[in-house]
């Protein structure tokens, strides 16, 4: 899907013709079936309350299915002959020598992590009702609230608490450690919220550092929210004119002229007198020559009609698209979940309701105790002419929830299942020209003005579309089936149109968010272009029950910039040759360029919390200098249609010392981005194979490299400070983003997309789950993700970013009490790590020995097979079992052919790493 080199999407195409249509009048009935002929003109029907409630009941909610069964009898989907979808842009800046070029090649993947077994904390939280279906969420989703440890030496655990935690530099500490005092600049331990390297200090040598099997980098997250955020500053920021870095707290300034050192490129800069002062300590009135992080909100730059609300979240408009082809189960689920959706929203947001299947149905909100519906062709695109006379009528299609909240339930309730005998993937969608409709509503009347003159809504407008199946109808559509004889072709001019279509809905601050349920293949190539240029996500579902309605909600809820430019700059000698995540790289002409600007610029396509760039970096040769300077700034359109530049400037001590290096590595940063650079690459089932013979010869590279020869012999031994390295990578290689865990290849793609895109936190739990025992007295203990903790008495929680699974053991399961006591309490647990988490993972719950298992066996490292000292040695658990307990745990295992941890690495002449 991208090229080798850098991946640029050329300019915005049409979107789709656009024949002037005869306007003329017709009927739709609301609540029956939805109509299957095609329909070449405009309508618009109004049918008046009483009557409908008469026919039908006022509010159709049922109840959410047990998702515990929602995949134990799916069948199998047909393997869909199709390229694979499109990833996050890679980014391939220049490796040259010099400072003025950037060409170079991709670097390749490194290593992996993960924690050794801690005391038992206490479960503190309060046991709640197991399934709380909908509720409503924090505005942006964050970090989970008991966080992944960010440094190698930090092993234990902490478990959610009703008390927030302290933070420092914007990151949660442990309230015992809160810091007096702020840190000097000296101290680099402290991890920014937005930015995370792989290692807190920079090796000198050239050779190491590059080392592709290990490599240097970054977690840039510059969308994301914190409490307290940074200090907003209502100008511009002051910047350096030879090469465009911007003023920070490590810039010395002489305070005499007033005039400040860049720390890009080392040239001096005026301050036209603002920083002169009678002493350094006076210049700590100026924040961002105080803090690492600051925001810049641009005077004069307010859209006009804009009042802005320094408190209240102003939300754009959302549009609802839903799939009239829906069978009767599938509807009653996604009718559920629609009106827990609309309960949930603020009285002020505003919403539009779209279904759409040969045609295109646009609910109309004038009428009041009436619903009506204009119904427009699906076929091809809507005339211009034809879009102007529905925008200019007299129909409200945007309404606010306070005054058409019965009126949207009503609406709901109406939609009928399909009912032409029709097999799912052979009817008729027009999801292409339904979107069409939607972008040309939230353009409105005057979208030929320019842009400065509209009246904005005050935010992002937001395209969620439920989708049962594939777009078969109309504009971007793809045939019935997959054998048809020009279908590569088809398909291709598909993916082509959704791309336009997203960038077009970039174009005009609006999102699409795509999420499909059921048993019917979406043709995810196809779909996700569209979602992905307009900066949305492509989720799949087993059915619209719990998890699509809480993903749903949580979809409707982000905060998210738009027009984001994000800019990299580093010291002089370091080059940044591969950036991954939500982009592309930005044409010279749409940014301020400067005289000797290196800077590497990326156009993103939305600015989100929950999203990071992983940023790959190297030296040109060896460094001299004793420290290395990073910065990060993003300009965007916030919320509020203001724009403005997040700066974040990071400074790394440079080492000599191998050892001091190896000590500074922080092993689940450097896990995840060698999962992005290796799962970038994996865009095939062949690819997956292939990438995971490279995590064998990275393995085996770094133990030469860092590690040392075992006495006497031909093995290697992993260097010690990278203990963990080995067996997050191993999970990664046998995991769901590159094994055979799931079936489908859309499936897997739509979990590579989404980790190539997701936060730190969300990106290590899809890397290396983690696996949490329930014990008696509502205690937890965390431990190795090993299949020696499937103890029949127990209880057990396994967290693997996008599922979260909980298994009761047969003796547990035979105690009806205890085994609804310990449901509950790891329901709450699953519930609590992802509360604030996007998309919201599918919770499964099941017994041990059920079918269902399987999805739990097949994430847990085949322990059983070591040797006894080796399994008390990386799981000491085992320890305290009594000695029946432990027969009988060894007597249920199931012998077959994947290897352990132990023997993955003796397969590779190498030593199994002591566990830290």
């Amino acid at each position: 899907m991208f090229p080798k080199g850098v991946a640029i999407v050329e300019g915005h195409q049409p979107i789709g013709s656009r024949d002037p249509a005869n306007m003329t009048s017709t009927k739709k009935l609301l609540g029956t079936t939805p109509i299957n002929t095609q329909i070449s003109v405009c309508c618009r029907t109004s049918q008046y309350f009483s009557q409908f409630r008469s026919a039908f009941p006022f509010r159709c909610s049922p109840p959410i299915p047990n998702k515990a069964g929602s995949m134990e009898d799916t069948p199998p989907q047909p393997q869909a002959a199709h390229a694979s979808p499109p990833f996050p842009a890679i980014f391939t800046p220049p490796s040259a020598l010099s400072s003025t070029s950037l060409r170079g090649s991709p670097t390749v993947p490194s290593p992996a992590h993960f924690s050794t077994p801690p005391g038992p904390p206490v479960f503190s939280s309060p046991l709640r009702p197991a399934a709380v279906p909908f509720r409503t969420t924090p505005i942006s989703p964050q970090a989970v609230p008991f966080a992944s440890r960010t440094a190698s030496s930090s092993s234990s655990v902490s478990l959610p608490t009703s008390s927030a935690p302290h933070t420092m530099n914007g990151a949660a500490t442990p309230h015992s450690h809160a810091p007096s005092v702020a840190p000097s600049l000296e101290d680099s331990s402290i991890d920014s919220p937005y930015v995370l390297f792989s290692a807190r200090k920079v090796l000198k040598q050239k050779k190491l550092l590059n080392a592709p099997s290990l490599g240097f980098g970054a977690l840039v997250s510059p969308g994301r929210e914190v409490s307290p955020g940074p200090e907003a500053l209502e100008r511009d920021p002051r910047r350096c004119l030879n090469c465009g870095a911007y003023v920070n707290l490590y810039c010395d300034v002489l305070i005499g002229s007033g005039q400040w050192q860049c720390v890009i490129c080392k040239k001096l800069n005026s301050s036209e007198g603002e920083f002169v002062v009678s002493s350094k300590q006076d210049l700590v009135q100026w924040p961002e020559l105080v803090s690492s992080t600051v925001d810049y909100v641009h005077p004069g730059n307010r859209r006009p009609g804009l009042i802005p609300v320094p408190v209240l979240r102003v939300s754009g408009p959302i549009f609802i698209l839903i799939d009239e082809c829906l069978d009767e189960a599938h509807l009653q689920h996604l009718q559920g979940s629609l009106h827990a959706f609309v309960d949930s929203l603020p009285p002020t947001a505003r919403i539009g309701i779209i279904s759409y299947g040969r045609t295109v149905s646009v609910y109309d909100f004038s009428e009041g105790a009436a619903v009506s519906a204009d119904v427009l062709p699906g076929s091809k695109s809507l005339a211009q002419e034809s879009l102007k006379v529905l925008i200019y009528g007299t129909g409200v299609y945007l309404s606010p929830i306070h005054a058409s909240l019965p009126v949207a339930h009503t609406i709901f309730s109406s939609l009928r299942p399909y009912q032409f005998g029709v097999a799912e993937v052979s009817r008729d969608r027009c999801l292409g020209a339904a979107v069409e409709v939607a972008l040309g509503i939230i353009q409105g009347p005057s979208a030929e003005l320019s842009r400065g003159i509209i009246k904005r809504s005050g935010g992002n407008c937001r395209i969620l579309v439920c989708a049962g199946g594939p777009n078969t109808f109309g504009p971007g559509s793809t045939p019935h089936s997959v054998q048809h004889p020009n279908y590569a072709y088809l398909e291709k001019t598909a993916m082509k149109y959704m791309e336009s279509l997203g960038h077009e809905a970039r174009r005009h601050s609006t999102i699409v968010d795509i999420l499909c349920a059921g048993t019917c293949p979406v043709r995810v190539p196809v779909l996700q272009p569209l979602a992905k240029c307009s900066g949305g996500v492509l989720l799949l579902h087993d059915d619209f029950g719990e998890a699509f309605g809480v993903n749903l909600q949580r979809a409707s809820t982000k905060a998210a910039g738009s027009h984001g430019l994000f800019e990299i700059r580093c010291s002089d000698g370091m080059l940044v040759t591969q950036v991954i995540g939500p982009g592309e790289e930005a044409s010279p002409d749409s940014h301020e360029t400067f005289k000797h600007d290196t800077s590497f610029c990326i156009q993103m396509h939305s600015v989100e919390g929950t999203q990071s760039f992983s940023v790959s970096l190297e030296t040109k040769a060896d460094i001299r200098n004793d420290f290395i300077y990073f910065q990060f700034a993003v300009r965007y359109s916030n919320m509020y249609q203001t724009e403005s530049t997040r700066v974040i400037t990071s400074r790394l001590q440079t080492v000599d010392g191998l050892s001091a290096y190896l000590s500074s590595v922080q092993e689940d940063v450097a896990s995840v981005i060698i999962g992005k650079r290796t799962v970038l690459r994996a865009r095939t089932a062949s690819d997956s194979l292939d990438m995971r013979l490279t995590i064998d010869e990275r393995i085996k590279d770094i133990a030469l490299k860092f590690g040392t020869q075992v006495p006497k012999s031909k093995l290697y031994r992993f260097p010690k400070e990278l203990s963990s390295l080995p067996e997050c990578l191993f999970h990664l290689r046998r995991g769901p983003l590159l094994g055979s865990i799931i079936g489908h290849e859309d499936e897997r793609s739509v979990l590579r997309s989404l980790f190539l895109n997701a936060s730190f936190d969300l990106s290590l739990r899809m890397l290396a789950p983690r696996c949490i025992m329930h014990r008696e007295g509502g205690t937890f203990e965390e431990l190795p993700a090993y299949d020696l903790t499937m103890q029949s008495n127990c209880a057990v929680v396994l967290d693997h970013g996008t599922d979260i699974f909980i298994w009761l053991g047969a003796e547990l399961a035979t105690q009806e009490g205890q085994t609804q006591a310990a449901l509950a309490a790891c329901r709450t647990l699953a519930e609590e790590l992802s509360e604030l988490r996007f998309p919201a993972p599918r919770i499964l719950s099941f017994r041990e020995g059920s079918s269902q298992a399987r999805y739990f066996v097949s994430r847990l490292i085949p322990a059983h097979k070591d040797p006894t000292y080796e399994q008390e040695s990386r799981f000491p658990q085992l320890r305290t079992l009594a000695p029946e307990l432990r027969a009988r745990l060894k007597s249920s295992f199931i012998h077959f052919d994947d290897p352990s941890f132990c023997e993955w690495m003796r397969s590779l002449k190498l030593v199994p790493p002591e566990p830290s």
